[in-house]
């Protein structure tokens, strides 16, 4: 029976895989086909990463929803009924800490940054996810609104970053996004809700969501103090050669040297957390067996759908990645990669895999009242607009201050108007939207045209993360403006149809805020 179960589940997020990756293989087919040519060994390349993405993502979403949400709500339930203050910030920032140093991009952005010790960046990065992870957890205690403090912390960002040499700007703010895996981002998420799940008052349900937010800003932060003590030159970069698999015993060999390779980065990363969550079943849960062993599967399920996912979009999709932005920002009318982007974007983002867990804790937490598809919806438009100023930023070599500064201030602005809870998700959501797909496709994509145009890949292809990560914060604010407009109005209707209305009791509140 539970074996029938785990394979009905498994063919229910076949389908939400195929929905999600095969539009974005289709454009990308479609322009191989039509003004950007590519070789045939990098299709064959490509066509086989897509479908390990496919299988990976099926195994990853069904094994965080048995294990890694599970996971992360017993553990912050737990926390959050010892009332322990001193423990709760111990075991959080070791939690934020561990997760961190062990995620597999922090690595690359290392290598990116020259001029700054590897080992001093990465245990400055971790240290600041762990801070930040403590003061997400202290938020929810004492009760402060979140968009309080983004309005303190974001201005503290851009003036910090005033005093780090330009070079610098696009990896530091490209580090939050890196950090936050799409391992770590459901877990975190889970904790978040785990926390909130003890409380009983009005405002719980806002401050389920926000643990990822707060947790991005710390990077950021790492790395520009980082930058104003060393006072790096910028980073370096070599871009990677473009191998082309000259038959189908070349094809196989890349997948089977790159298996191994991403199967050892992703047990690096997984066992911290599963190491925390052991200890703490042995002293403190005691889950019952079969609990247990659901989660096990789950782990199992995670493990091998994030490996299969990671070799596909490394293996298959990276190189696509790069050889299209070089051919599309080669032809005479090089400004056609910018609508071009757009759409990759609007369609990629979906083939995030943290992505489909937010949309799904998102509708669950709000009893459906705040659709996943809206969610999805916003992410996808946010992404869609992110990308196009990111490539319009390659062709004119616009600063990324330039972009970044008024995004983030309207979506503090637009923090002050919509309802808490939107606000919450808008900014964990920057966070999910920038995962591997942006790093391992948007991202070379970028380099490939700032390479074609002669620019400078630091300066003006870095940046794609960031971008990616702060217009889902405006676009599904602006969802929650809209959403808090329609309760607006519905306050004319009688009390009995007012009842009926989706969260209506949180509606109530809304409107009386206005």
């Amino acid at each position: 029976m539970i074996l029938k179960t785990y394979q009905l589940n498994l063919l229910e997020k076949l389908k939400e895989a195929l929905k999600a990756v095969l539009p974005i293989m289709g454009i990308v087919l479609l322009l191989c086909f039509t003004i950007a040519p590519i070789p045939t060994g990098l299709l064959m390349t490509f066509i086989l990463g897509g479908i390990l993405l496919i299988i990976g993502m099926m195994f990853f979403t069904l094994g965080a929803e048995i294990a890694m949400t599970p996971m992360g709500e017993r553990i912050g339930t737990k926390l959050a009924r010892t009332r322990n203050i001193p423990l709760v910030i111990f075991l959080c920032f070791i939690l934020g800490f561990i997760i961190t140093i062990s995620e597999p991009d922090l690595q690359v952005l290392a290598e990116q940054v020259s001029s700054v010790p590897n080992y001093i960046l990465i245990l400055a990065v971790a240290a600041g996810v762990g801070i930040f992870l403590v003061v997400a957890i202290l938020r929810m205690f004492i009760g402060i609104s979140l968009s309080k403090m983004l309005i303190v912390l974001y201005p503290i960002v851009f003036i910090i970053a005033f005093f780090v040499p330009r070079d610098f700007l696009a990896v530091a703010f490209d580090s939050g996004g890196v950090t936050t895996g799409p391992m770590t981002v459901p877990f975190i998420m889970a904790l978040g809700i785990g926390f909130s799940s003890v409380r009983s008052d009005k405002h719980a349900e806002n401050d389920s969501f926000g643990l990822v937010s707060l947790c991005s800003i710390g990077p950021i932060l790492a790395v520009l103090i980082l930058g104003m003590i060393y006072h790096p030159a910028g980073g370096s970069y070599s871009p990677d050669v473009i191998e082309e698999a000259a038959d189908t015993v070349e094809l196989a060999k890349q997948y089977l040297f790159g298996l191994p390779h991403y199967m050892k980065e992703i047990f690096i990363s997984l066992l911290p957390i599963v190491v925390f969550f052991a200890i703490f079943q042995i002293v403190s849960l005691h889950l019952q067996k079969k609990t247990i062993v659901k989660i096990i599967i789950g782990i199992i399920y995670t493990y091998l759908g994030l490996v299969l996912f990671l070799t596909g979009v490394n293996v298959g999709f990276m190189p696509v990645g790069n050889y299209l932005g070089q051919t599309l920002a080669g032809l005479p009318y090089k400004f056609v990669i910018v609508p071009i982007g757009m759409l990759i974007g609007y369609f990629i983002v979906k083939a995030e895999p943290a992505v489909c867990v937010l949309m799904e804790q998102v509708e669950e937490l709000t009893s459906g009242a705040i659709s996943g598809k809206s969610i999805g919806l916003g992410l996808s438009v946010g992404v869609a607009a992110s990308v196009g100023l990111a490539m319009t930023r390659v062709l004119t070599g616009i600063s990324i201050f330039w972009l970044l500064i008024p995004g983030y201030a309207i979506a503090l602005i637009l923090s002050l108007f919509v309802p808490k809870i939107f606000t919450a998700i808008a900014f964990d959501s920057g966070g999910v939207a920038s995962g591997p797909m942006t790093a391992t496709f948007l991202l070379p994509l970028a380099m490939g045209a700032c390479q074609a145009v002669g620019g400078d890949i630091i300066r003006d292809a870095f940046g794609v993360v960031a971008m990616v990560a702060m217009t889902p914060l405006i676009t599904i604010q602006i969802m929650g403006a809209v959403y808090k407009y329609r309760l607006y109005k519905s306050a004319k209707a009688p009390v009995e149809a007012l009842a009926e209305t989706s969260l209506a009791s949180y509606a109530e509140n809304d409107i009386i805020e206005l």
